[in-house]
This record gives C-alpha cells, sequence and structure tokens, in this order.
C-alpha cells in the first residue's frame, strides 16, 4: 500500500518583540523603595486630610467645654514662677484690664509668667496665657506689654490655638502609635506643647490687628506698642530657638509695617 503523509502546514504569525527583552528587571530594592514612598505618600495625605478633620470637630467644641477640659493644666515643660511674684502680680492685672475691652469672651483667662532666657508668649488651651521672664524684661513700656498680651488675646478671639489643638492630637496619636505607648502617661501632652506654640503668619496677622485695637481702647494711642518688634532682631541674632519660632510668624520688619498702617487706618 501506498503510504500516504499528511503534512500538517503551521502559519507563521511575525511579532514585535516584548519591549522590555533589553531591560533589567528592578530589583528587590528598588521595588521596595518604591513602595516605602508610596505608603509614605498615602499616609502624608491621610494625616493632613485627619488633621483637617480634627480641627472641625474641635471647633465645634464650645469655650465652656474647652475651659473645662482644660481647668489648671500648664504644660510640663513650663517652670512657672511663684504667682505672688510682682511680675506675675502686675502682668495679671494689666491682662485683666484689656480683658474688659472684649466684652462678649467667654474665656475665665489664667496667665504663667515662665523662667525662660527666650522671650515669648503664648496662647494655650482652656485660657492659658504664658508670658516669659524673658520678654517681661525686654519689653520698656507698658505699652509694649499691654499689646504683646492683647495679640494673644487676639488668639483666643480667632480660637487658633484650637487648630493647633488638632493638629497636636493627630502628632500625639502618630508618636504613641509607632512608639506603641511606650512612655506613656503625659506622653500626649508633652507631644503636643511645641506645635500648639506655632500658628501661620495668616493668624498672626489677624491677632496683631486684634491687639491694636485693645490697646487703643485701653490708651485711647497705641504710641509705641509695637517697639519690641523693634528690637526682636538684635534679641534674635542670626540664630537660636527664637528665630527658628518666628520663622512661621510675619518678619519684624514687615509686621511693624502692617501695624502702623493698621494704626493710621
Amino acid at each position: 500500500l501506498e503510504s500516504i503523509v499528511q503534512i500538517t502546514s503551521v502559519r507563521y504569525t511575525p511579532r514585535q518583540p516584548d519591549e522590555g527583552i533589553n531591560v533589567s528587571k528592578p530589583t528587590p530594592l528598588v521595588e521596595a523603595g518604591t513602595l516605602v514612598l508610596g505608603l509614605t505618600a498615602f499616609f502624608v495625605i491621610a494625616t493632613i486630610l485627619l488633621v483637617y478633620l480634627v480641627e472641625i470637630m474641635l471647633r465645634l467644641v464650645s469655650v465652656e467645654t474647652e475651659t473645662r477640659w482644660f481647668a489648671g493644666w500648664v504644660p510640663d515643660d513650663v517652670v512657672a514662677i511663684e504667682d505672688e511674684d510682682p511680675r506675675t502680680a502686675k502682668t495679671r492685672a494689666l491682662l485683666q484690664r484689656l480683658t474688659t475691652h472684649w466684652a462678649d469672651a467667654n474665656y475665665e483667662f489664667r496667665l504663667k509668667v515662665e523662667e525662660s532666657d527666650m522671650p515669648n508668649a503664648m496662647a494655650l488651651p482652656g485660657g492659658l496665657i504664658i508670658v516669659t521672664s524673658a520678654l517681661l524684661d525686654s519689653v520698656e513700656t507698658e505699652n509694649e506689654l499691654a499689646f504683646v498680651l492683647g495679640h494673644e488675646l487676639g488668639h483666643f478671639r480667632n480660637r487658633d490655638h484650637i487648630r493647633q489643638l488638632g493638629r497636636a492630637t493627630v502628632l500625639s496619636l502618630f508618636f504613641t502609635a509607632i512608639t506603641q505607648g511606650s512612655g506613656s502617661g503625659n506622653f500626649g501632652f508633652n507631644i503636643t506643647d511645641l506645635p500648639l506654640r506655632n500658628f501661620s503668619r495668616e493668624q498672626e496677622s489677624e491677632a496683631d490687628q486684634f491687639g491694636l485695637s485693645i490697646v487703643y481702647a485701653e490708651y485711647g494711642h497705641v504710641n509705641d506698642a509695637w517697639r519690641f518688634f523693634d528690637r526682636v532682631s538684635d534679641i534674635v541674632g542670626d540664630g537660636g530657638m527664637l528665630r527658628d519660632y518666628l520663622d512661621t510668624h510675619p518678619q519684624p520688619d514687615s509686621r511693624i509695617d502692617a501695624l502702623k498702617a493698621y494704626a493710621r487706618a
């Protein structure tokens, strides 16, 4: 029998080679770096959203509730001088006079003088105002001190410290989480100290305007109210902690120009 061989032909279809044929595959180190960057970006975005959410929630907290929460609270790192000290008594008396010009204030303000060589003043939750001994030594007139105190009252009026409390709360939760609660107890409040003491330049400018209006209401003029800032640059120098703190504030020269313009207005 004649053998019949059936040959099945296979059609050849040409195609382009893979684009990555001459490219090395990513190393595990690159892949790990990409993963870390992605997770970091996600965490940053999530943290920012959480900060704003907490800020909105805290703005709904009434002044009375805020005062109750922070009744008697003073940051752990503040070394306050005795209440009987003449510097505390005089500064507290001036603050009390200034608050009479803010008729609808719901805060029961507390004032502490901190023993510190850095001229500074802070508005903290619960109506707490801290003025450092170095600042009291630096001001030359009562008008200057009145403006500083009026400025801090402006932060309370705009409730700027509540926004900072929101940021501090998120940071506190974050650091507590990554340290797995080690050093807990007052850990959260320690973490909040720094972010609670810094406000944006816009917040500072608005507080300046309110402080100047308080000075005018008390004395009928604003003479020398901003002279303290004339000397800030000399006090700070080219570096130091106060320079870092002032980086978030309007710089002295522009701050004085804005105050003079507002005074003329």
